[in-house]
């Protein structure tokens, strides 16, 4: 398993947001960095999204979830177009899991295990 992971759950369809794309930056020297991207599979998860051995460095990170091509191709109005959830890794090595909870209308997130 890589050191960050991410998987997003439609709350309002109940059920795993398939085929978002995502990117992963890294803050440095206060501009961000893109270090990773994909787009989210049936289970609303990113496989291989960073190398399970790869180790990054304490510091500020920013997952960018595109919600408004989700929504489209669903044919459903969106309020937020896309999700930016910013958080800092330490420099322990530990394993970051960012869930993210949607509805067209709402999202949450936190740190998962």
């Amino acid at each position: 398993m890589s050191q960050i992971t991410t998987h997003i759950l439609d709350t309002a369809r109940g059920q795993p947001a398939a085929a978002v794309p995502l990117a992963l930056y890294q803050l440095q020297e206060g501009q961000w960095v893109e270090i990773a991207a994909g787009v989210t599979n049936d289970d609303g998860r990113v496989p291989g999204l960073l190398d399970a051995d790869a180790k990054f460095p304490a510091g500020t990170y920013r997952m960018h979830f595109s919600t408004a091509e989700y929504y489209s191709a669903l044919e459903i109005a969106v309020f937020y177009p896309y999700v930016d959830v910013v958080f800092n890794l330490d420099d322990g090595g530990d394993h970051y899991h960012i869930p993210l909870l949607l509805s067209p209308f709402g999202y949450s997130t936190y740190r998962g295990s």
